[in-house]
């Protein structure tokens, strides 16, 4: 049995404050995130959908996934969605010493830029994402040493426990969210069934709402 928050407790936000869980916002404003891609199908499904309500979006990427789908990473950017970082081979901080763990995310770092200077757009990808959610402090400390921004969530969809049902899955989002919220789905085979149900009803419902779907930058 997993176990996890599907909202954030405050002492978790205080405890790790210099890390960005949400944002704070009198407007109608959420941030869609998605982990875990590029992925055929599963990405360009979420390209899809998003660019159905004119909504922008963040996507954490594995730099190996990049490397392997370039043309859908491509596909994110064009589309005017912003790109974070985490790490280039899915690595548990907790289990990954700080010398391995910082070199492979600095290798995610250069794909990324790499990909995005091949179509003119400068992207040094300083938004960083832990896998797992688990990064130690002397990680994060030397992270933000080299500038880069720590975005955990706010909100966990939990698309990727298989556990639990893909209504489940919806409600965890749709009771969860409040305005400058930041939610995470994973653009993973794993996640996609759950995925392909929730996430139109998640754009459907927060966009009758009146909400829109903000990148972070």
């Amino acid at each position: 049995m997993r176990f996890y928050f599907t909202k954030t407790p405050r002492i978790l936000k205080r405890l790790f404050s210099r890390y960005t869980w949400c944002f704070t916002s009198n407007k109608k404003e959420i941030y869609l995130t998605f982990d875990d891609g590029p992925i055929p199908e599963v990405t360009e499904f979420v390209l899809s959908e998003l660019k159905k309500r004119n909504a922008k979006a963040t996507f954490f990427c594995i730099g190996d996934n990049i490397k392997k789908h370039p043309t859908i990473f491509h596909q994110i950017i064009n589309d005017g969605h912003s790109v974070g970082n985490h790490t280039f081979n899915h690595l548990n901080g907790w289990k990954t010493n700080n010398v391995s763990y910082i070199e492979n995310t600095e290798l995610c770092k250069s794909i990324i830029l790499s990909e995005s200077e091949k179509f003119k757009k400068s992207n040094p990808s300083k938004l960083f994402r832990p896998p797992y959610g688990k990064l130690k402090k002397s990680q994060s400390i030397e992270l933000i040493k080299k500038g880069y921004k720590i975005i955990m969530w706010d909100v966990l969809s939990a698309d990727f426990d298989t556990s639990i049902t893909k209504e489940k899955c919806l409600k965890n989002v749709l009771e969860n969210t409040k305005n400058g919220s930041i939610i995470v789905f994973h653009d993973s085979i794993k996640a996609s069934e759950k995925l392909y149900y929730t996430l139109p009803k998640i754009l459907h419902e927060f966009t009758r709402k009146g909400y829109t779907f903000k990148a972070i930058s």
